[in-house]
């Protein structure tokens, strides 16, 4: 009997396959009792497992104190003034300023209003398009669904992507995107001198920010070629556009560092934040924008009265306490540190594969991999849809692991930070015997 749900990115005529009732460290259990290493950490974002005893003592301690209190109207209260001082002193943003919601397409939705609002106080109000790339994934609200750049996302939705102003250059992926011959750096140079063209032929007087995941995750964990950044910002600055780094995924350790611009080496004006937060314990989102952009909203909002956006659940009090936790037990067993070796250890355990007869490329950084299938090795062919891609995901869960197919037939991974080595050799042999069911299922 199937519940009344509409499902989250379900196929509908495919419902309720795996019910999960149960998780202990990296493993969850289904109804029928079966053990699965959760290789996604759910999405992208359970960095500290399924049943952490101190962010669940840090959750009740705060609801036994106030459960709920909202920061309309000059209110506040403690947990979200240490949650927006903490992550200011984190993050490499002047003077950041923080904004909080619950997930990370309110917090990309919220940089869009943010945008247009500091333009619009400093004098420039035609300043409002946003470049986001292809194989772009930053939420699914209109506002950020506008700016994702996955058909599956966009397909029957009808949005205004041209009324928001968004804008569209490549992604840089050069394992997909390369031209026969094209060298890495040659690939970075083209692709960056389309963006350059789109700049000019747009007038860069009307582009507010440029938006990119520092890697990315629902397109394919694309992890961009050396020198990218650095030619991507030095145009960005010489034509005063803003970086909105989208950390929804990146942040906190996933890819050995702090953050996915230290991997990168990306000086960003914004970020966005969710997931990895509070380990997903509580929804909890954060919008962070340098210093002097809060500044020059000071003035038009007194004129006005009040800053006209925020929600119910902004700087929730619960989510706030176990994000503020969550940032302690980072810091106190020095996560990000053991996250990079840990990391190191899960993609060089995966290079593995790179000789499988079905991989066309191993890519990621630190603890956040993909496994592209591919239908001819030596050409590099997709897989024409995505059913060998799922046929694999379902593949890995028959073997104990869940991972998930993305972009078409490409296998994520996102174990969480508490994962082990022996548990990373568990994944390892878990999904090199999907990989050989996929052979004989592609083979026929």
């Amino acid at each position: 009997m199937m519940s009344q749900m509409i499902y989250p990115t379900t196929n509908f005529a495919s419902v309720e396959t795996l019910n999960i009732v149960r998780g202990d460290g990296v493993y969850v259990y289904d109804n029928q009792g079966k053990q699965y290493l959760e290789g996604m950490s759910g999405l992208w974002c359970a960095s500290l497992g399924f049943n952490n005893a101190e962010l669940i003592e840090a959750a009740k301690n705060q609801m036994e104190t106030i459960a709920y209190a909202h920061m309309f109207g000059g209110k506040t209260h403690e947990p979200g003034m240490k949650l927006a001082d903490k992550l200011s002193s984190m993050v490499p943003v002047d003077n950041a300023r923080v904004f909080m919601g619950s997930s990370g397409s309110d917090a990309n939705d919220t940089q869009i209003k943010l945008l247009r609002y500091y333009f619009a106080a400093i004098g420039k109000p035609e300043k409002r398009k946003i470049i986001a790339r292809e194989r772009s994934y930053h939420g699914v609200t209109v506002g950020a669904a506008c700016l994702t750049g996955l058909p599956i996302n966009q397909t029957n939705f009808d949005l205004p992507i041209e009324a928001l102003g968004v804008l569209r250059t490549d992604a840089p992926h050069y394992y997909r995107g390369k031209k026969d011959g094209e060298t890495e750096a040659q690939f970075v140079d083209r692709i960056v001198g389309n963006l350059a063209d789109l700049i000019e032929r747009e007038g860069a007087h009307t582009i507010a920010a440029f938006i990119a995941e520092p890697i990315t995750g629902a397109s394919g964990v694309i992890v961009p070629p050396v020198g990218y950044y650095d030619k991507v910002q030095a145009l960005l600055k010489q034509n005063d556009i803003l970086f909105i780094a989208d950390e929804v995924i990146t942040g906190f350790g996933r890819t050995g560092n702090d953050f996915g611009v230290t991997t990168m080496g990306i000086k960003p004006d914004m970020m966005s934040f969710a997931k990895q937060l509070s380990s997903a314990y509580v929804p909890i989102s954060a919008s962070v924008i340098r210093g002097d952009m809060y500044d020059a909203m000071v003035e038009p909002c007194s004129k006005l009265g009040v800053f006209g956006h925020g929600y119910t659940y902004s700087g929730h009090p619960v989510a706030c306490a176990v994000a503020l936790k969550t940032l302690e037990i980072y810091e106190r067993d020095n996560m990000f540190a053991k996250a990079a070796e840990t990391g190191a250890y899960l993609q060089s355990r995966l290079q593995e594969f790179a000789d499988h007869p079905l991989v066309g490329e191993v890519r990621g950084a630190g603890m956040i991999a993909a496994v592209e299938l591919v239908a001819n090795k030596e050409t590099g062919e997709a897989f024409k849809d995505g059913k060998v891609g799922y046929f694999a995901a379902n593949a890995c869960q028959e073997h104990g692991l869940i991972s998930r197919p993305v972009a078409g037939s490409s296998l994520a991974l996102c174990p969480p930070l508490i994962t082990t080595k022996a548990q990373i050799d568990e994944i390892v042999e878990k999904m090199g015997k999907a990989l050989n069911d996929t052979l004989a299922f592609v083979k026929g």
